[in-house]
């Protein structure tokens, strides 16, 4: 069953680019193509970031501990989507023009806070592995922990390109913020509870 579950989720978690590349095919993505593969892969990019999030709240307080090996592979689809995003960039919007990818990453901060979340999404990917995780020891939780950096740079890379029509940017917030205030919660849960042991026991 856990295997069919696992088949399930990574079909679904295809199915948007199944998706944009029928409107490629088709040519269905509207009136400008490459705007509209930018701005899906974008969105999916932060949409399996905020599924990777919500792993531990689901483990935690819904009681769902099935639900934990899904949180690195919601985060390695998060980096696909990324590259595919960045890729998009590179070869339709910037038209494979590589002297002018370092002067657009200085010269446009939404084009800064992108590339910095994706290079920063690059290093969880690359450390992800069980060998990484035993070479990195109790340091590997440390530098995971760049993925909420990652999550508030994307959703400021967001709000730059938005702009004016912030609907979509409240949407994401309002989902963002509870699961990183959940974090906050449990950092000085756990601190008061220490503080609790310490006193009981002096």
């Amino acid at each position: 069953m856990t295997k069919v579950v696992k088949w399930v989720v990574f079909v679904l978690a295809l199915l948007p680019l199944a998706i944009l590349l029928v409107g490629v095919f088709t040519n269905t993505l509207g009136p400008d193509p490459a705007d509209t593969l930018a701005a899906e892969t974008g969105e999916w990019t932060f949409r399996f970031l905020l599924l990777s999030l919500a792993i531990t709240p689901l483990r935690n307080i819904g009681g769902w501990p099935k639900v934990f090996p899904y949180r690195r592979t919601f985060g390695l689809f998060a980096l696909f989507y990324a590259s595919l995003h960045f890729l998009v960039y590179l070869v339709f919007l910037l038209q494979l023009r590589w002297s002018e990818i370092f002067e657009d990453i200085v010269e446009r901060p939404y084009i800064t806070v992108g590339f910095s979340a994706f290079i920063l999404l690059v290093v969880l990917g690359v450390t992800s592995t069980k060998r990484m995780m035993r070479k990195l020891g109790r340091r590997w939780k440390q530098l995971h922990k760049l993925v909420y950096v990652i999550n508030i740079l994307a959703l400021i890379h967001l709000v730059w390109i938005l702009r004016t029509d912030l609907a979509e940017a409240v949407i994401y917030a309002s989902i963002l913020l509870p699961l990183l205030a959940y974090r906050v919660y449990r950092v000085y849960a756990c601190r008061a509870s220490k503080h609790i042991e310490l006193s009981t026991f002096n």
